[in-house]
């Protein structure tokens, strides 16, 4: 990382500000990147620990990082859509395509909250979530990967579910009702894991939706749903 020095005007955090957004916008931070710290900044641009403290501040104020206490700062999710995309279990949505709705349980497991999950999920670090990952399936096609995160005290019974008979939306609607949600949509291409579960080539489009509810000021879940770009109806799901 440098500053260059041929906008002398423009405020010392202000250019901390733009080169770590530079790094963001051109992927090389993608989200849940941990970014270096205050003093690992401070002597690497060569800027008083002030100057760097402020850009942080107002890169966090503005959505583009996240700041976990007692862990560090990360790059944030992407800002939600502006639009409001009404949530639907993907069972339903095949379902009203008269196709036949199947999963496959990938992941079903206890685990420590990483700094970025929660950050994400608004517990302590290190607490107890429940992961689950789902494979979802079209006439026996693939159609969408589900990685979830979902906060205990909101949903204690969800790894005692069977997702093979119900989804984890359906489940998760009635053991905590929607009060609030973010979404966002972007275009990747899958990790090598990812593309053999989805049946697809590394390097194929696929759209990445993120989405966290809350329910009753508590946040329930946050997951990340990978859809093949040529076996998704984006206009198609979300808005009929």
């Amino acid at each position: 990382m440098s500053i260059g020095s041929e906008e002398k005007k423009v405020p010392l955090y202000q250019k901390v500000k733009d080169l770590i957004i530079q790094h963001i916008q051109s992927g090389d931070w993608k989200p849940g990147f941990q970014i270096p710290s205050e003093n690992e900044l401070t002597v690497s641009l060569d800027m008083s620990r002030m100057t760097i403290h402020r850009a942080l501040r107002e890169l966090t104020a503005d959505g583009w990082l996240m700041r976990v206490q007692g862990a560090g700062t990360f790059v944030a999710e992407p800002k939600p859509q502006s639009a409001v995309l009404s949530l639907r279990s993907i069972a339903e949505e095949v379902r009203s395509r008269n196709g036949k709705y199947s999963s496959k349980q990938i992941l079903m497991s206890e685990e420590k909250a990483t700094a970025y999950i929660a950050g994400m999920l608004e517990v302590e670090l290190g607490s107890k979530v429940f992961h689950s990952t789902i494979l979802h399936l079209e006439n026996g096609i693939p159609i969408q990967l589900e990685d979830r995160y979902v906060n205990p005290a909101v949903a204690p019974d969800y790894l005692e579910q069977d997702f093979r008979d119900i989804t984890p939306y359906d489940y998760l609607i009635k053991a905590a009702p929607l009060s609030n949600a973010e979404h966002t949509i972007t275009a990747i291409a899958p990790e090598a894991d990812q593309a053999v579960l989805l049946g697809i080539p590394v390097q194929s489009p696929c759209l990445l939706l993120r989405r966290r509810t809350w329910s009753g000021g508590k946040t329930v879940t946050y997951a990340r749903l990978l859809h093949p770009g040529d076996r998704y109806s984006l206009g198609g799901t979300f808005q009929g």
